[in-house]
């Protein structure tokens, strides 16, 4: 069973033993693995009766085995598609396990709890589970379990977007699977490699390791991994260009599911067929897939406006440009339908990532049709749409989708230059909107540009002078340059960035003149998620009677979040700004999660945190503020925070020195400001990555003091840059000044 092989494990244990043998251990122990066996097989019926007669015994004559009994439960949940009901069991059989000190059984919990934390799309909180699960299994040698936690590790890390650290974490549990002979997890970790590697274009890496995935999944005789593992070679041999396996793949993948139907799976190797059609110049056939997917009313919704949004592509390419722009239409409306029936934020971001190539192909369409204005607002409907469904629940109904006000009338409002980016795989757009009219600019592609930002970033940790940087001029010269004489020097400028931009702070980027400077020198920077929004936000001044609620200076939640140095002392210098009848303060232990809940956080102006945190790109509600540990906990999630409605003019973020060596990984805190805005932030200042503490305290007393004395936040956050920049010591490097920036909410 440990190795995969249920049907086998199920006919050795066809067996009845002897009487003496009817209600002890070993009769539970054989009940628990025929339950075990049959559910992994389907078989849910026999699954709940072997379960039924293992919880007579255990409960009646062998209470020892009661954790094990609650986490086959559990198990029972979870693949019956209840997570959160697996959950609850998993963390029972943990207590069990605490309780009577049998640290197998506990390392077994914990890392159930992983999984089903994955299946409540909570992978933050997965990558913790499994840990220590994976701490323990080796502190106690439990091998057969090691290999699985890696896996469910990678699988989490996946899920959160980080590649490389998921793709670290498969090879390790294929490595496992493959000393302890497991063919079945050999062959699904070597496919989650192969899966991995293709989402990092690495088609020629990927193509070997897929093809033992494949030959492994042939050797068990099992149909389902067999397709799964058909259909990933066939993505990986279209990206490669090699159209005949991967006709030989969907032509074999299609032959097995005709034998063990699955709907969904069997329309995405539909999918797959139609895609290979259109490489190979077959647009009838491709046509007639698509078509067939986007008919399907059993067809999950993904897969619909995928097929439409091709089915577009093929007719735009065939020059029916109506009825291209028609299925286009129809295809957006479905995904926005979609979205809005979708409960889950989180779920609804992951929508939005998977959709985001469907918008590239639509804002082409416009383009080619020479209709920017068009593509500007479709370009603009992909950006923050979750945002705003949930800033319209605290209003009256969804705010429209259409950008409301002209991007010019936005421009007078703010009293500032519009810079709207759109990343294409093939060419960037860049939208220039003042008070005279609205330009659109023509920019390298998305990986050339991306290539650049990755360079520049990590070019802060190095001890170069800084204004002498290639990346960071290089970088003012696609990205400012072509709209340089748009936009007047001291003035105002919102950009709104896309994907890989949302990682850089423009104020970094490099003037080239004859005196080079940091473009902070010349404009007051903003940024904000999309044109619609913006039509929300209004430049209010500062309250006239604030009030501060301040978190900071937690205790130590675990060896990746020391103390942090300076937080009490930030603290301090806070306190002193507002009345002591006007600020609240949680640090030490009482900075916690459940006193930021129970605080009413909508009562305040001012909202300060003095912690560390960490960030996910994929998923940002699994970004979290580092509070101090309560229970099983320590995180405040952004999940949480949007459940908490706001009325703040300012929620400020400083997170210094933690999250290990990722100093500058991933995206940074953006989606904690993303939380605070959705919970009705106006202006939210947070960090792309983690500063000493040599330089936060500093930017938010000046900060503090500037919206203090009636400055706007973004007035007063490029002073307090300017005064390290001009400062001349090591805090005037972009390393310390930069990660701080203001977003505009609502």
């Amino acid at each position: 069973m440990l190795q995969g092989h249920y049907k086998q494990s199920l006919d050795l244990l066809d067996f009845t033993l002897p009487d003496p043998l009817r209600d002890s251990e070993v009769q539970a122990q054989k009940c628990m693995t025929q339950s075990a066996d049959s559910a992994f097989l389907f078989q849910t019926e026999a699954a709940h009766k072997y379960f039924n007669d293992a919880s007579r015994i255990i409960r009646t004559t062998q209470p020892n085995l009661l954790g094990d009994l609650t986490i086959l439960e559990g198990t029972l949940s979870f693949l019956a598609g209840d997570s959160q009901k697996a959950y609850d069991k998993y963390l029972a059989a943990r207590d069990i396990a605490k309780r009577n000190k049998d640290a197998f059984l506990e390392s077994a919990a914990l890392g159930s709890l992983g999984l089903a934390a994955t299946g409540l799309e909570r992978y933050d909180e997965s990558v913790d589970w499994n840990k220590q699960a994976l701490e323990l299994s080796q502190l106690i040698g439990a091998r057969n379990s090691i290999g699985r936690i890696q896996g469910n590790i990678g699988w989490s890390y996946h899920e959160l977007g980080d590649l490389e650290n998921a793709l670290y974490q498969f090879e390790l549990a294929e490595t496992e699977a493959a000393r302890t002979g497991n063919i079945s997890d050999q062959s699904y970790w070597l496919n989650s490699e192969a899966n991995v590697l293709y989402d990092l274009h690495a088609y020629a890496k990927a193509n070997p390791i897929s093809r033992k995935a494949l030959q492994l999944a042939r050797s068990l005789n099992d149909m389902r991994t067999l397709i799964e593992c058909l259909q990933i070679h066939a993505l990986i041999a279209i990206a490669r260009s090699d159209f005949s396996e991967a006709q030989d793949n969907l032509e074999e993948a299609f032959r097995l599911q005709s034998a063990a139907p699955d709907p969904k799976r069997d329309l995405y190797t539909v999918l797959l067929s139609a895609d290979l059609s259109v490489k190979t110049g077959n647009l009838n056939k491709a046509e007639a897939s698509y078509m067939q997917i986007a008919s399907d009313s059993h067809a999950p919704t993904s897969l619909r406006w995928e097929a439409l949004a091709r089915l577009a592509q093929v007719h735009a390419g065939q020059g029916k440009i109506e009825l291209a722009g028609k299925e286009f239409a129809q295809s957006i409306d479905t995904i926005s339908k979609a979205q809005d029936a979708i409960g889950n934020e989180d779920s609804r971001l992951s929508f939005l990532t998977a959709s985001i190539n469907f918008y590239d192909q639509y804002v082409n369409f416009f383009l080619s049709q020479n209709e920017s204005i068009r593509a500007l607002g479709i370009a603009d409907r992909s950006r923050a749409q979750t945002l705003e469904h949930g800033l319209s629940t605290m209003g009256k109904g969804r705010i429209s989708s259409s950008l409301g006000l002209t991007p010019r009338e936005l421009s007078i409002r703010q009293n500032a230059t519009l810079l709207f980016y759109w990343l294409g795989e093939e060419r960037s757009i860049l939208w220039v909107a003042n008070r005279e009219k609205v330009s659109t600019l023509t920019l390298p592609s998305r990986s050339e540009i991306a290539a650049i930002v990755a360079k520049y970033r990590e070019s802060f940790l190095g001890s170069q002078d800084p204004l002498e940087n290639q990346q960071g001029r290089r970088l003012y010269e696609i990205l400012v340059r072509p709209a340089e004489k748009l936009i007047p020097k001291n003035s105002r400028v919102v950009i709104l960035p896309d994907r890989e931009l949302a990682g850089l702070n423009f104020e970094t980027l490099i003037v080239p003149d004859t005196q080079p400077h940091f473009w902070i020198e010349d404009v007051t920077v903003s940024v904000a998620y999309s044109l619609s929004l913006l039509s929300r936000s209004k430049r209010e001044p500062p309250p006239k009677a604030p009030n501060l609620l301040f978190f900071g200076d937690a205790l130590q939640a675990n060896k990746d979040f020391p103390p942090l140095a300076d937080a009490g002392q930030e603290a301090q210098s806070l306190s002193e700004k507002f009345p002591e009848t006007r600020r609240k303060l949680f640090s030490g232990a009482q900075a916690t999660r459940s006193n930021y809940l129970s605080s009413s956080p909508s009562r305040y102006s001012y909202i300060h945190f003095s912690t560390h945190g960490t960030a996910s790109i994929a998923h940002p509600l699994e970004s979290a503020i580092i509070l101090s540990p309560e229970g099983d906990t320590y995180k405040l999630y952004a999940r949480d925070i949007v459940q908490q409605p706001l009325n703040a003019y300012l929620v400020s973020i400083s997170a210094c020195d933690g999250a290990g060596n990722r100093v500058l990984a991933g995206e940074g805190l953006v989606g904690l400001a993303w939380a605070f805005l959705r919970a009705g932030a106006h202006n939210v200042v947070a960090g792309l990555w983690e500063v000493s503490t040599a330089s936060a305290p500093k930017v938010f007393n000046d900060l503090y003091d500037g919206v203090l004395k009636g400055e706007d936040p973004a007035t007063a956050l490029r002073q307090a840059k300017l005064n390290l920049i001009h400062s001349k010591g090591p805090s005037s490097r972009p390393f310390y000044w930069a990660p701080f920036q203001l977003y505009l909410g609502s």
